[in-house]
């Protein structure tokens, strides 16, 4: 039972990425760090296309319901390096609904496995949270050994 639900993890992580380098960028930013993952998880710039990443950048007063307003020198940086290390390719270049990575299709399909009440885990909170179960998320690393189960999931992935 545990067996068939850790091989279904590094399923899904081995299939989401099928180069874990190209996830990481090139060059780490320092700023986008400190001012993005400020208040969540530092996402790799390649899981959202350039044209997504541009309307993020463009509409920060209302960042998903959060003002997360940054002064226009940070927003210049911040955005020209995510155009330089945005997703490309067939996964990418669809928008996901609301430019939001968890509702990419790609993002589905591959969580598509994941029980509905793990999203709700005080240990996770929402799709939103990669690290819960991804270890190296920040790093852009979604890697198979590299995951964990999150605490409080029961079951198996069917």
């Amino acid at each position: 039972m545990r067996t068939s639900f850790f091989a279904g993890l590094t399923w899904l992580a081995a299939s989401a990425c099928a180069s874990d380098s190209a996830m990481r960028p090139s060059q780490a930013l320092p700023l986008y760090t400190q001012e993005c993952g400020a208040c969540h998880t530092v996402y790799a710039p390649a899981l959202l296309s350039a044209a997504s990443w541009s309307r993020v950048m463009g509409n920060l007063g209302r960042h998903y319901g959060s003002d997360a307003s940054l002064e226009p020198a940070q927003i210049q940086t911040i955005g020209r390096w995510l155009q330089t290390e945005a997703g490309t390719g067939r996964k990418r270049d669809k928008a996901s609904p609301e430019d939001r990575i968890t509702r990419a299709d790609w993002f589905v399909h591959e969580h598509r496995k994941v029980p509905s009440y793990v999203w709700q885990l005080a240990s996770v909170k929402s799709a939103s949270q990669c690290s819960a179960c991804h270890t190296r998320a920040d790093e852009g690393s979604f890697r198979g050994r590299e995951l964990r189960a999150p605490v409080g999931m029961k079951g198996r992935l069917e």
